[in-house]
């Protein structure tokens, strides 16, 4: 067997590629975890070397993002989905005792719609919230589109219309399927208008402003640009933390409340199972989490240290980002690629794009594929080509897939002359 274990190049947009090392160490706690002499997929969730495992687990993620103490990390099941409906309940038990005597048409939900799963997301909130409360758009994305129906931008901020104290605001920071990622640099017309949100949202002061953030496919890669002034940021783990199964919360203390109370005032009911204060209350630990996943996971966070931390990999995602976008737009100028996302607005983390010509695209997957390079296709709703660089995937790597890339447009360009001849 070779040293990669006859591993290949896993480009997916998840479950995501983990580290070699990472998998290897999870070998051995799957038959001895801690020196428990008990394997981590057998282990009790309260014993206690599982309870300091978490505890554990919790430390580096406020370590590495700099969490403040205002705010608490829980690790929850269901996944970053399970969250569309979970953040709705616990924010409107919240908003109902703040505003006892709100009107459903005075209880304002906010959703950002710039892709396919901030739409997901608000389409659940309209299904839960039916006689409770009203879901608004702040702005769709789809109108300031290339083709007027396609993701393919974050719009102007003056388009961003905010209620005044909604019950929450919601966006997806990165759109896996869609490519479209809010910029991290403040200056940039792409980034989040967090100050036009306090400006509005937030006028008339009283209550912190409940945004919601989904960090699920960009988790970890950088650092949460004011991620203070956030309410509630949620992520699947299955990108770059971890096996899918695992959510990461982070909660900021005035959003973990009595769900009964609210209830009793006229909220919806929260099952205990989804309440925040009941995970709190419980360390993350109420029911017998994802065991296997939060290990993995606390593997994978000692490994982030271990390396440099998010300035390291900050800086090694923005290279990988940038000479794979190069590439592309190498291939745009000689006809061969198209980038679906405006620039500007483009992912880190999911690339997006179409190789021009028919039967040309089918060609490319199968030649990386034969290259030990998979997971390219890009997600069926959408088509195309995806390139997801998640922390586990090296430069290197990205290396090969652009040499591969270069080669393909060689082969194209030669193959279009002699056409042409």
């Amino acid at each position: 067997m070779s040293d990669n274990h006859g591993r290949v190049i896993n480009f997916g947009a998840g479950p995501s590629a983990l580290p070699l090392s990472v998998l290897e160490e999870a070998q051995k706690g799957l038959l001895n975890f801690s020196g428990t002499g008990i394997g981590i997929a057998e282990v009790s969730h309260r014993s206690k070397e599982f309870t300091a495992f978490v505890d554990q687990v919790e430390k580096n993620i406020r370590t590495l993002l700099d969490v403040p103490p205002t705010h608490r990390i829980l690790l929850t099941q269901g996944g970053g989905t399970a969250q569309f409906s979970v953040v709705v309940l616990n924010l409107l038990a919240r908003h109902r005792l703040l505003h006892p005597t709100a009107t459903p048409e005075e209880t304002t939900l906010d959703y950002v719609v710039t892709g396919s799963w901030s739409k997901k997301a608000a389409e659940e909130a309209r299904r839960l919230t039916a006689g409770h409360a009203t879901v608004r758009t702040v702005v769709d994305a789809r109108v300031y589109s290339k083709d007027g129906q396609s993701f393919d931008n974050v719009p102007p901020h003056a388009e961003f219309r905010f209620s005044a104290r909604p019950a929450l605001v919601h966006y997806c920071e990165n759109e896996t399927v869609d490519g479209v990622e809010f910029a991290h640099d403040a200056q940039s017309p792409a980034a989040f208008p967090f100050d036009r949100l306090l400006e509005t949202a937030g006028a008339g002061g009283g209550a912190l402003v409940p945004l919601v953030a989904d960090y699920s496919s960009s988790f970890l890669c950088r650092p949460i640009p004011r991620l203070a002034d956030h309410a509630v940021i949620y992520a699947g783990a299955q990108k770059n933390l971890g096996p899918a199964g695992l959510a990461i919360l982070i909660v900021r203390e005035d959003c973990i409340v009595d769900v009964d109370a609210a209830a009793r005032l006229g909220a919806p009911p929260v099952p205990l199972i989804l309440s925040y204060k009941q995970l709190a209350d419980h360390g993350s630990l109420y029911n017998t989490p994802s065991v296997f996943a939060i290990y993995v996971a606390g593997l994978v966070l000692e490994r982030m240290k271990a390396s440099g931390g998010l300035l390291y990999y900050e800086a090694v995602n923005k290279r990988k980002a940038q000479k794979l976008y190069a590439v592309i737009h190498e291939g745009e100028q000689k006809g061969l690629f198209r980038r679906k996302v405006q620039q500007g607005s483009e992912s880190w983390m999911n690339v997006v794009f179409e190789v021009l010509g028919e039967g040309s695209e089918n060609k490319f997957l199968e030649g990386a594929e034969q290259e030990g390079m998979k997971g390219l296709k890009g997600h069926r709703s959408v088509g195309g080509i995806r390139v997801s660089l998640y922390n586990a995937i090296t430069e290197p790597e990205v290396d090969k897939l652009i040499a591969f890339m270069t080669h393909f447009m060689k082969e194209s360009s030669s193959k279009s002359e002699v056409n042409a001849v």
